[in-house]
């Protein structure tokens, strides 16, 4: 079996080009670039998009599950309002939704 595989790789005239070398590997590439890392790239800016156009008054989700509305907003930390006198103040990264049609 070994030496079939020896044989075939001698044949005359067949030379294991760099083209027939590189070929495969970019097909892969391009199938994990539109399968795995564009679509990631795509939701990554939308969630940043997201969190740059969030305000007060918003109802949001984090992505611990708990519901409220913005009560306050800085650069890092949003304070949710989550019932009547109970604040919540939660990571802006960890805001995973806003409610829509609730402002």
């Amino acid at each position: 079996m070994i030496s079939l595989a020896w044989a075939q790789a001698a044949v005359p005239g067949r030379s294991g080009g760099l083209l027939e070398m590189v070929m495969p590997l970019a097909i892969m590439f391009l199938v994990f670039y539109f399968l795995l890392i564009r679509p990631q790239q795509k939701k990554s800016k939308e969630h940043s998009a997201l969190l740059k156009n969030l305000k007060k008054g918003d109802s949001v989700v984090t992505s611990g599950g708990i519901h409220g509305v913005v009560y306050g907003l800085t650069d890092q930390v949003v304070t949710l309002d989550i019932d009547n006198e109970v604040k919540l103040k939660v990571d802006r990264l960890q805001i995973a939704r806003v409610n829509k049609g609730s402002s």
